[in-house]
């Protein structure tokens, strides 16, 4: 049964993430270019943990996670519906970053803010000790929740089986971005719908029952 006093600090420590302004009023680096909106979706009893980079253009102006066409192929990957997906008792979504980044000169979206996960991410992680699986999507998520920093993506998405046999604690998948810009990156690696996909539905549907 859920403690209620965890229940109790994990919604102190949510409103405390939406009102988090660190970015703008003690940054590293520049400030943030535009008021923060701090998006995130912390659960006490979700055993799927959604760890994705930083919302993008569309979620900063929703306010929901992954309400784009990225979340429409990240639920298809995952093999749920959107309704399943935003029903935060059965999934969490936090984001390396919380807030939209901003765009480089090329259009592009920004790192997530530096500021963020040592900030809000280990007292976020420690209040949801249920986690059983953690979906880590990019290079930022992967670096934090696997370690390896310096490892491409497409060597860390390959090892997919060893990092989820070998995870301590809440057991974890790899992912790519499934922004359709990474379409070229699915097509020249045949294994991650083959093997990769079937087997995250598969952990992922046993999380669900």
């Amino acid at each position: 049964m859920l403690q209620p006093d965890r229940a109790t600090e994990l919604g102190r420590l949510a409103a405390r993430i939406r009102a988090c302004r660190i970015c703008v009023e003690r940054p590293i680096g520049r400030p943030l270019p535009h008021e923060p909106r701090p998006v995130v979706v912390p659960s006490a009893t979700a055993k799927i943990l959604i760890a994705g980079q930083a919302p993008g253009t569309k979620v900063h102006l929703s306010g929901k996670p992954f309400s784009d066409a990225s979340g429409d192929r990240l639920r298809d990957w995952l093999g749920v519906s959107g309704e399943i997906f935003y029903d935060a008792e059965r999934i969490a979504i936090a984001g390396m970053g919380f807030c939209f980044p901003g765009q480089d000169s090329n259009g592009s979206d920004l790192p997530p803010r530096r500021e963020c996960a040592p900030a809000w991410r280990a007292p976020l992680m420690a209040l949801m000790p249920q986690v059983e699986l953690v979906v880590a999507i990019g290079l930022y998520a992967q670096a934090w929740h696997i370690g390896g920093r310096g490892r491409s993506l497409t060597d860390t998405v390959m090892d997919w089986r060893g990092i989820l046999e070998g995870s301590s604690g809440p057991k974890i998948i790899p992912l790519p971005h499934p922004s359709w810009r990474n379409t070229g990156w699915i097509r020249k690696n045949p294994w991650f719908e083959t093997d990769l996909l079937p087997r995250l539905k598969t952990e992922i549907a046993g999380r669900l029952a």
